[in-house]
């Protein structure tokens, strides 16, 4: 029987010296060993370090909103227009330019009118104001471009107003004794706004032998999951990041033009239908309201621009009780602001919400307060916050610095049901039947967990949404920016 050479690796052999060489130990990351022996153990701590906090920014459409069901693949909703008659238009010699006429608005798609069939007729009482002159004026005639006024101070409008650009209110008529009325009447106009869904994927792939796999390292996630088995954490990670990519497409997303590239190439069977989805960001840019934020500089300064946005949701629908979702720098500069007031003038800051409480004054971080008849509840919000999504973009001229949204519910006409409803002037639609459901969608495919749906080696977690946002009344939101 022969003994060979047990070889040089043999870690049996004394040193010649009396030192410490690194021949007599195991290395923890040595390539020989790769971490896994060590004569030492080290001191582990198990337990993942949660250095982010809790990192998903869902939420804000939960808080001020709801969710429904929907069966089609777009959403139809009608919103009231105005009451009242208010246009902008042009002096042209003694008459009004009606042609070119838009709403009090200035969007073009005016209340009681279309193009330049205006509302206004012959006997109507009407206030026509330019930047520097105000008249007030009755009706003579009355055509599909133009309107023939008469100033009851005798003022002739070519020389009052000259080319001025004007705006023009009817609030009222008058006729002569025994005379008939109107002979004409003003139908509103029916209208309408729509938006589509989209559906979101993701997806999550471990192989059998990874998911058999036990780790040193114990994981946890944000619905509470935890364990040794890493896969745990990766597919947690992967659902929660998925349930915040819902929030954000419904915040960010934008509706593609009829005629573009994604249409006629990526989305090769949408037939020129538009793609995207329209989300609130786009939809307050499109039919709402965007303002300066507060500057944080100057208390009365920041008081005059809060006043400002005050003013607007007096023009707009006049929603009382207001939800402000900002980002740090705005929350910081509004809590100075409310701060500050305490020192101004003989009487301070009422507090409104507060109860008018004293003690109140002590604590800087503000959540709510009552300006002039409207309620706000001010909250911070995550997503314009956190570096890891808007907070993190390097765009400072387009930064979105928070979101103001009406609380309580609007008065539409639903398209289905054939009647007016009371619902959230914000919330989420979800493609959804008797047989499928589509809010949030999972389902696991492989050969692992007893599932045997292929001959795959693998655990496949699938995850689907299709949703999209109705935004209702979106000239009572305000985006600072």
């Amino acid at each position: 029987m022969a003994i060979s050479n047990p070889g040089g690796n043999l870690n049996s052999v004394a040193a010649p010296q009396k030192q410490t060489l690194s021949s007599n130990y195991i290395d923890f990351t040595s390539d020989a060993t790769k971490g896994w022996a060590q004569q030492y153990l080290p001191d582990l701590l198990e337990k993942e370090a949660e250095v982010f906090g809790n990192r998903t920014i869902s939420g804000f459409l939960s808080q001020v909103g709801a969710e429904e069901s929907m069966t089609s693949d777009q959403v139809i909703w009608s919103e009231q227009g105005r009451l009242h008659l208010h246009y902008k238009a042009v002096i042209s010699g003694d008459t009004i330019d009606m042609t070119n006429a838009t709403d009090v608005d200035g969007n073009g798609s005016a209340e009681g009118f279309v193009a330049a069939n205006h509302g206004i007729r012959k006997n109507d009482l009407i206030i026509i104001s330019s930047a520097t002159v105000t008249k007030k004026a009755i009706v003579s005639a009355s055509a599909a471009a133009t309107v023939t006024p008469l100033c009851f101070d005798g003022s002739d409008i070519s020389t009052v107003f000259g080319t001025d650009a004007v705006s023009v209110l009817v609030y009222g008529s008058e006729f002569e004794k025994g005379k008939a009325g109107q002979t004409t009447a003003n139908e509103p106009v029916f209208k309408t706004f729509t938006n589509k869904p989209i559906i979101l994927k993701d997806y999550y792939e471990i192989s059998g032998s990874d998911v058999s796999q036990i780790g040193w390292v114990e994981v946890s996630g944000e619905e509470g999951q935890n364990g040794y088995y890493w896969y745990v954490k990766a597919e947690s990670d992967t659902r929660a990041r998925f349930a915040d990519h819902l929030e954000m497409a419904m915040l960010e997303s934008e509706k593609g033009g009829s005629t573009n590239t994604i249409d006629d190439g990526f989305f090769s069977g949408t037939d020129g239908d538009p793609v995207g989805t329209e989300g609130l960001f786009a939809a307050i840019e499109d039919r709402g309201n965007i303002a300066t934020g507060i500057t944080g500089i100057n208390a009365a300064t920041d008081l005059f621009e809060f006043d400002s946005i005050l003013a607007e949701f007096d023009r707009q629908g006049a929603i009382e009780e207001n939800m402000m979702f900002v980002n740090r720098d705005v929350s910081l500069a509004m809590d100075d602001m409310l701060a500050s007031m305490n020192s101004y003038g003989a009487g301070g800051t009422s507090y409104g919400v507060f109860n008018n409480s004293e003690d109140m004054a002590l604590n800087l971080g503000f959540s709510g307060f009552r300006r002039g008849s409207y309620d706000f509840y001010k909250s911070d919000f995550k997503y314009l916050n956190d570096k890891g999504t808007r907070g993190g973009l390097i765009d400072e001229v387009n930064a979105i610095r928070g979101v103001i949204v009406p609380a309580g519910v609007s008065s539409v006409y639903d398209q289905q049901l054939g009647r007016n409803l009371k619902r959230p002037f914000l919330h989420v639609r979800y493609r959804a039947s008797q047989m499928e459901d589509r809010k949030m969608k999972t389902w696991v495919t492989g050969s692992v967990g007893g599932q045997f749906t292929t001959d795959i080696d693998a655990m496949k977690m699938h995850y689907l949404s299709e949703r999209c946002l109705v935004v209702q009344g979106a000239n009572n939101f305000m985006l600072l920016k």
